[in-house]
């Protein structure tokens, strides 16, 4: 297994340009995965994701990879680094999968992590620091993606919060919490 880490923190953080940074410090070929796609009636979005495209070095490969996830993971060369930009957005991607199907694909997603010998960088939003959301589509979304990053959390190498212009090392800073049953 290659190296994982998980870069978290809340919206407009830096967790991106962290995460861009890991990855040309780790000397490997860079596969950046964006998780977002274009939305050509919403200018706001194509404009957030230019910035993105602007800030990366020519000589990364970028691959648009909105929901098979794990079949991309499972498809990197051992002496790649992956860049997963976010895991929310895949998140939201999914939303119209039953319970059931979810946790499929949760279950597939953090098994393929485990095997996969490339270094693997995670972007994830933190959701639900705040008030839990009034409506159902919205609490299914922050407790899909809270699931996710606690569950990922636990087999990483390293698990970065970028907030408040700062980067924390959550790996020496904390203790992880046991494992959730289901």
């Amino acid at each position: 297994m290659g190296k994982v880490i998980l870069i978290t923190g809340p919206a407009s953080s830096g967790k991106s340009e962290w995460a861009e940074t890991l990855a040309m410090q780790s000397g490997k070929a860079v596969v950046y995965v964006a998780t977002a796609t274009e939305n050509p009636t919403d200018e706001e979005w194509h404009q957030r994701i230019q910035k993105h495209q602007k800030r990366r070095p020519q000589g990364w490969a970028t691959l648009s990879v909105p929901v098979k996830l794990s079949a991309t993971l499972a498809d990197v060369k051992p002496d790649t680094c992956l860049l997963v930009d976010s895991l929310g957005t895949w998140v939201a991607n999914t939303l119209e999968e039953d319970e059931g199907i979810w946790e499929n694909t949760l279950s597939e997603f953090l098994e393929t992590v485990q095997l996969v010998a490339a270094d693997m960088l995670f972007v994830a939003e933190e959701t639900g620091w705040g008030v839990v959301p009034a409506y159902p589509l919205g609490r299914k979304f922050r407790d899909r993606l809270g699931s996710l990053v606690r569950q990922l959390g636990t087999i990483c190498d390293t698990v970065y919060l970028v907030t408040g212009g700062h980067v924390l090392n959550l790996s020496i800073l904390g203790s992880p919490l046991p494992v959730p049953k289901s």
